[in-house]
């Protein structure tokens, strides 16, 4: 019997963007079971509680059928361990996302042999989008729709940055 392999896409998603979505969609077909981990940090100010946040990705990704989303805290290695995940998905736009994710399979790897990462680029017309930056311009007053899914357009305009 062919081992089922289980993959984890993780970050903090304030909001889910287009970007992420590219990255999860082909993540998806490549894995039985793949994670969405939402991750709870105390120390950074989100726009959207941990439970909006996987209400959101649930939403958006409904189309999907081997994805869950979860939330957690900790460390991403521990969190593998426990749930037998054995591939840390990680997307990158830019070389500035390169040496910090490479940095970080390297710590990973350090951490926990067995476990491994794949680093997928996102598709070209994504390549500038981070939630950082969605929240910036949405504070702006710009027009972000072709950026982030409908769903999460809809609640950003009911929590318009002040």
């Amino acid at each position: 019997m062919a081992k089922s392999v289980k993959a984890i896409f993780a970050g903090s998603f304030d909001p889910i963007t287009n970007g992420h979505v590219d990255i999860i969609e082909r993540a998806a077909k490549m894995f039985d079971k793949l994670k969405i981990g939402i991750l709870i940090n105390p120390n950074k100010q989100t726009m959207f509680t941990v439970e909006e946040r996987v209400e959101l990705v649930k939403k958006t990704l409904s189309h999907i059928d081997n994805v869950e989303v979860i939330f957690f805290e900790g460390l991403l290695i521990d969190f593998c361990k426990k749930n037998d995940i054995s591939v840390l998905v990680r997307g990158i736009r830019s070389s500035a996302d390169v040496d910090y994710e490479l940095q970080m399979a390297h710590m990973n790897k350090e951490l926990e042999d067995s476990i491994e990462t794949i680093i997928l680029p996102t598709n070209t017309k994504y390549s500038f989008i981070s939630s950082s930056l969605i929240k910036e311009v949405l504070h702006f007053g710009a027009n972000i729709e072709n950026l982030v899914p409908k769903c999460v357009l809809e609640e950003l305009k009911k929590k318009k940055i002040k």
